[in-house]
């Protein structure tokens, strides 16, 4: 979709049809280098007396290859590529992926942000200006450092980054709302609690391992499941969806939890507190840049980090056991109620 006044060329817009996943065939400028350089790391592998044959004999074909290699990269794709940016540039626009589908979506830099900044605005962000990547990353080595248990000496340094960053958000437009609205998604990989993150998953999967009593694969499995359910004539079906899951799950609540489930489990007390010493140091790194702001949630999970999908799960599987006995089929963040009457719901 074109959301721009800019006017693209049939080349070019057979090649933005592609998707944001195509990739272009074209060579790096330096890709024969590199091909000799591994070349010859694989030479080393034969005995001494054979490499020298090798070495002549990948000697001649690079040489051939680069004989009939143009110097430039003409490749016709990469020009129009190159057309398009330029557009982009003089107009002030951008490309953004769609939501759904493989699809991508041409839109003003400036409305682009103003998605963005409309989401912060509606869901209760604190914006400041000062960075605490550099306190985060204090603080998840002191939690690493008080966790002999779970973390045995000589792997500890498994779970750092090294050179941290802040998380970055970005937006996926839903090009099936009205006003095109943004999906967030926020790249938590270089963040400070990252890997202690990803750790935490498996920890709580290892020593709370979940039911998911009322969870579904997907479409197949709930009609299946369905099918198998008692009907009346009043029987009303419907679909219930979580907006914005992660940033509206409860911190204080999810941890208590989280405390509940691992004592049902029978966890060894000590590992237990330092299972919730880790909640607490992952939880207080929601946060995220945008236009050089420091963007804080005050209350939920924290967008884009490993350890929120499990912990959600944490949270939602206790409001299905404990408050909603008709809840039937959960599928991700979408919620399938069976109710006898309309009136139920």
């Amino acid at each position: 979709m074109n959301k721009t006044n800019i006017a693209f060329t049939d080349n070019e817009i057979h090649l933005l049809n592609k998707g944001p996943k195509y990739n272009l065939h074209s060579r790096k400028h330096n890709w024969l280098s590199t091909l000799a350089l591994e070349a010859e790391t694989t030479i080393t592998f034969p005995p001494t007396s054979d490499r020298d044959y090798y070495r002549k004999q990948v000697a001649n074909c690079i040489d051939k290859l680069h004989k009939s290699t143009p110097h430039k990269n003409t490749h016709p794709e990469l020009r129009t590529l190159k057309s398009i940016q330029s557009k982009l540039r003089n107009n002030e626009g951008m490309i953004a992926s769609a939501d759904k589908g493989n699809s991508i979506v041409v839109l003003p830099i400036r409305q682009y942000d103003s998605k963005i900044q409309d989401f912060i605005d509606k869901n209760n962000f604190h914006t400041s200006t000062s960075n605490p990547t550099k306190t985060f990353q204090n603080q998840v080595r002191k939690t690493i450092n008080h966790s002999p248990r779970l973390i045995p000496p000589s792997l500890k340094w498994k779970l750092i980054n090294l050179n941290p960053s802040a998380p970055s958000i970005k937006g996926l437009i839903k090009l099936h709302k009205p006003d095109h609205p943004i999906r967030p998604v926020v790249n938590w990989r270089n963040a400070p609690a990252y890997k202690l993150a990803k750790s935490f998953s498996q920890k709580i999967t290892q020593f709370a391992p979940l039911p998911y009593a009322f969870n579904v694969s997907n479409s197949t499995d709930l009609i299946n499941q369905l099918l198998q359910t008692p009907l009346t004539p009043t029987t009303t079906f419907a679909s219930l969806d979580i907006t914005n899951m992660y940033s509206n799950v409860p911190i204080s609540e999810t941890r208590k939890i989280l405390g509940d489930v691992t004592l049902n489990n029978m966890v060894d007390p000590d590992i237990r507190h330092e299972l919730l010493s880790w909640f607490d140091t992952i939880a207080k790194q929601n946060y995220f840049l945008h236009n050089n702001n420091t963007i804080t949630q005050k209350e939920g999970l924290a967008m884009g980090a490993p350890s929120s999908s499990i912990l959600s799960e944490i949270f939602l599987q206790h409001i299905e056991h404990s408050h909603l006995p008709r809840l039937t089929k959960k599928q991700t963040s979408q919620l399938f109620p069976v109710c006898r009457h309309p009136s139920d719901l």
